[in-house]
């Protein structure tokens, strides 16, 4: 099948023809060409056009059902969206007069070659189908990140979930450019970022950032791990030990009936769950992975020839803080990272009391409220990634971290989906009760309350009543 073939055999491909009476003055480009290249199906369309985006994509949302909007006032680019986000067809403005000027300023070769939306052979000035026969990522020219200093890290993201070899020159010119990447928006670096975390081989995307010069500039917190020595329960420093822990992260994953258990399956859903900034939570999940331990080389110590890092769930939570202003994210997506960062720890100090009272476990679950899943999730990646000689790296001590996972992954799967339990009484008819009026005395009563519930306790509203009395004394 051919190259046009593959295309015309698109939904979206027939779509955007009968929303556009044919296309002419239309090329399909960029990652649609690729992935039709490549044998993937293709479920997003990016169309070059001559005249006005804004009419292209109304015109297609009008045909297919979908939503149109402005993408980029500055790159003069239109989207439409399915209502159930299965599809998207971007409309952008030629960037020059005719096609082939369009093409000499993109990016990378896959992605500069277009194919006409009416039909015909493909555009191919610069060589990109040969580029992606022979897996290789190469630069259209020598401006290609001086114009975009984000496709610096486009480069790396492609190369990896597309198994692609940087070529050489394109590497060389991209270790010479790498500082301008931090002049690229925040926002757009996140977008790239999430791509690269969350895509198909993010352990190789943080290697070519790591060979391209990028991570020192986009990530420098992350760069401030490297030869931060640890304590002997960790064989690498604190930079190999996050890069392990999102390899044991990727890990749990893709065995998570071993992981979760008979929960499996309600964790794989949470998993793909939407989270914020277009990162469902497993995503969010791997840059938890990354950043949990940010806060390790402002707070290294020693104290009788050991190691220490204490605070840095405290102090790691607000440089995440930070490094999410920085890149412009969402206050959920920052909440939810912090929150990981916070109480990555949490777990691990409880592992001496398992089997735990049920109290302990309602403690858990409201302090890590509403990450207590994706938390303790994290809390496993980053045990097996322990392969020192201390006391916590022993086998036993790995597994009986597992073991209490697992039934702490149940018990939060529970309350997310039951919530806390229903008050027995509301906290005006305790008020009248014990004639308190409503303040921190009231507020901690009813917390106390909730606690004895959960555990089981008190089960019915005279013994909240007499429990209550019995806490004031």
């Amino acid at each position: 099948m051919t190259l046009a073939d593959r295309l015309a055999a698109s939904p979206l491909v027939a779509l955007a023809r009968r929303a556009l009476e044919g296309g002419e003055g239309s090329w399909i480009a960029g990652g649609a060409v690729r992935d039709a290249a490549l044998g993937r199906d293709v479920t997003d369309l990016d169309l070059a056009v001559a005249g006005d985006p804004a009419v292209t994509a109304k015109a297609v949302a009008r045909e297919g059902g979908g939503h149109a909007f402005e993408l980029s006032a500055e790159f003069a680019t239109w989207r439409v969206a399915a209502v159930d986000g299965s599809w998207q067809v971007d409309a952008t403005a030629l960037r020059g007069e005719t096609i082939e000027a369009d093409l000499a300023e993109r990016d990378f070769t896959i992605g500069a070659v277009a194919v006409p939306l009416a039909g015909g052979e493909p555009l191919d000035p610069h060589g990109g189908l040969a580029d992606l026969e022979r897996r290789v990522l190469r630069a259209v020219g020598g401006h290609s990140f001086a114009t975009d200093p984000l496709r610096l890290l486009r480069a790396a993201r492609l190369a990896a979930d597309l198994e692609l070899e940087i070529d050489p020159g394109t590497l060389s010119l991209a270790r010479a450019e790498a500082s301008r990447a931090a002049g690229a928006a925040g926002e757009r670096q996140l977008l790239e970022l999430r791509q690269l975390v969350g895509g198909s081989d993010p352990l190789r995307g943080l290697a070519l950032l790591d060979e391209l010069g990028l991570t020192p500039v986009v990530l420098p917190e992350l760069e401030a791990l490297r030869g931060v020595e640890q304590g002997p329960n960790h064989h690498l420093d604190v930079h190999g030990h996050t890069i392990a822990v999102l390899e044991r992260m990727l890990e749990v994953e893709a065995d998570l009936d071993r992981f979760a258990g008979e929960r499996a399956a309600e964790v794989r859903e949470l998993l793909v769950e939407p989270l914020a900034d277009e990162m469902t939570r497993g995503t969010a999940l791997r840059f938890g992975a990354l950043l949990h331990d940010i806060g390790k080389p402002a707070t290294r110590g020693e104290r009788d020839g050991y190691v220490t890092f204490i605070g840095h769930d405290r102090d790691g939570a607000e440089i995440v803080g930070g490094l999410c202003r920085r890149l412009q994210a969402s206050r959920g997506l920052t909440r939810h990272l912090r929150t990981l960062t916070l109480h990555h720890l949490r777990l691990g100090f409880l592992v001496h009391e398992a089997p735990l009272p049920p109290r302990r476990v309602h403690e858990y679950l409201r302090a890590t409220e509403p990450v207590a899943a994706d938390v303790t999730l994290l809390t496993v990646a980053d045990r097996l990634s322990a392969h020192g000689t201390g006391p916590f790296a022993t086998d036993e001590a790995i597994e009986a971290h597992l073991s209490l996972a697992r039934a702490m992954l149940a018990a939060a799967l529970d309350w997310r989906r039951e919530g806390s339990p229903t008050p027995l009484l509301r906290g005006d008819e305790l008020a009248a009760e014990l004639g308190i009026a409503d303040g921190p005395e009231l507020g901690a009563l009813l917390a106390e309350l909730e606690a004895a519930q959960y555990a089981g306790e008190v089960t019915t509203r005279e013994e909240a009543v007499e429990r209550a009395r019995s806490v004031r004394g």
